[in-house]
């Protein structure tokens, strides 16, 4: 069996998968806003990498019209738009030969119905793509994780072991398939996902992220009225204590600024650790408020020599996510093995 593994975000990308927002139920009478702040992002990104905006049929024209020239449209059958979550999971082989991971989607433990287009999009994009399927019966969200490239993995215990994703798998059987899947050698569990983040249960993209191998950034704020005050600090309390697959002590660099917006008559965070790594960039969601900056710099300082660009993102923080929510990176594979995306 060819061994492949998930590089890590920071690695060269052939490009950037995004799906338009459709879902009127789901934004509450903030869709076309919703609709824009994609196009930003996208745009945004577009002016590092390709992008390709997935809409579901008869949306194309939209989408194309309100993201501008330097996104590409396609038409694809979709239920929601977080593509971090219900897009494969791109790994290479030792030859830099390119295969996707189809995870099962199960909509955030049956959260949202339907959502049976968005577990068979994964296919479908490597139909489009050209790519090799690999198929796992495993329920789990690109949001779920984060990987040096390296053989680390971290995730959450508030949500991988939540019951309403896999409850017939105990932490070794989750263990086992994401090191079958993925390449990995090492699971670090955190005990905390963000309190407020019910929609995900916890996605660990709200709390760290790896900045290259042997560096993590985290969410520390620094508000003692802030829920997770306590709860981030029992995650950093477990990174600093933790060595990488290859047996570096991590380095972790906090971010302790947040940001909070009121959006349709509620508080929505903002969180500054949900950002795209691009190729020579990375794209923040923002919230138009003075400690944007200070996170900015943060970011800035943990990926030396990208341009940090930030993106406002308010209303994609009410639909429950963030820039990393709704992108997919496409790793760079081997010239011979990059079909057209």
């Amino acid at each position: 069996m060819t061994a492949f593994r998930m590089p890590a975000e920071w690695s060269e990308h052939d490009g950037c998968l995004m799906a338009w927002p459709t879902r009127e139920d789901l934004w509450s009478g903030v869709l076309d806003e919703a609709k824009e702040e994609y196009a930003q992002v996208a745009r945004a990104i577009a002016a590092f990498e390709p992008v390709t905006m997935v809409a579901p049929p008869s949306h194309g024209t939209e989408a194309q019209a309100r993201c501008g020239g330097t996104v590409t449209v396609i038409e694809l059958p979709l239920d929601d738009s977080w593509f971090r979550d219900s897009a494969p999971l791109f790994v290479l082989d030792g030859d830099g030969n390119r295969a996707g991971v189809d995870f099962r989607f199960n909509a955030w433990g049956g959260k949202h119905h339907p959502y049976d287009a968005d577990d068979r999009i994964s296919r479908l994009l490597l139909e489009h793509l050209g790519v090799e399927r690999i198929h796992s019966e495993m329920t789990l969200e690109g949001g779920s994780i984060t990987v040096d490239g390296e053989g680390t993995l971290i995730t959450t215990e508030q949500c991988l072991l939540h019951p309403n994703r896999n409850p017939g798998m105990d932490r070794d059987a989750i263990e086992a398939e994401l090191t079958s899947r993925l390449g990995v050698s090492k699971v670090v569990w955190l005990p905390y996902g963000g309190l407020l983040d019910t929609e995900t249960d916890g996605h660990v993209d709200g709390v760290c992220a790896f900045a290259a191998p042997g560096k993590v950034v985290v969410s520390l704020p620094d508000d003692p009225a802030h829920p997770d005050h306590a709860r981030m600090r029992a995650n950093r309390a477990v990174l600093e204590a933790t060595t990488d697959a290859r047996g570096r002590q991590l380095e972790v660099i906090d971010v302790p600024q947040t940001a909070f917006s009121e959006v349709a008559g509620s508080e929505v965070e903002v969180s500054y650790l949900n950002y795209y790594v691009a190729n020579g960039g990375v794209v923040v969601p923002v919230a138009g408020l003075p400690q944007d900056e200070d996170a900015l710099a943060v970011i800035a300082s943990a990926h030396p020599g990208r341009k940090v660009v930030g993106v406002r993102t308010p209303v994609v923080a009410y639909g429950g996510g963030g820039v990393h929510c709704i992108t997919q990176q496409i790793p760079a594979a081997r010239p011979s093995a990059r079909p057209s995306v």
